[in-house]
């Protein structure tokens, strides 16, 4: 009589939780599949035509991207990922780096006027999306990259 009290206990538990879960366990379960995920400037590298970001344009920059907010996903068909990963566009994109365990997750974010386009590379898979973000279509760098910069130009 005990042990069919108790099973049918653990049995409405594990049922409740499974009809609905508290929202910690749903926000990590939505964090994962997530297209725009939240990044942690202490977990990335950010690199901007070969040079690192210094520690607090990276986590200016990392911050920017956060509050970013996603407009449109863009397609992308069968064999032409490379098209998204080598745009003909003369803009140098942010190379967003990040480790996770044993995957390395890869962000291109090419700054427009209007918009901000990432492609996120992880192992084979390549997903593009456009972003809305004041911040980061303004983002500039500290002069000594702006000197780089300008003298690779020029």
């Amino acid at each position: 009589m005990t042990w069919t009290v108790a099973i049918t206990v653990l049995i409405g538990i594990i049922l409740k939780m499974a009809m609905s879960p508290p929202s910690i366990v749903v926000g990590w379960l939505v964090s994962k599949f997530a297209l725009h995920p939240k990044l942690h400037s202490e977990n990335v590298t950010v690199t901007f035509n070969g040079k690192q970001l210094e520690d607090e344009e990276k986590i200016r920059f990392t911050a920017y991207f956060n509050e970013a907010t996603l407009l449109e996903k863009h397609f992308i068909f069968p064999g032409n990922e490379h098209l998204f990963l080598q745009p003909e566009t003369d803009v140098t994109p942010f190379v967003i780096t990040v480790k996770n365990g044993k995957k390395d997750v890869n962000f291109f974010v090419y700054n427009y006027v209007d918009r901000v386009d990432v492609v996120k590379q992880s192992n084979k898979k390549v997903e593009s999306y456009s972003l809305r973000s004041n911040h980061l279509q303004t983002f500039t760098l500290s002069t000594k990259v702006n000197v780089i910069k300008s003298y690779m130009y020029n």
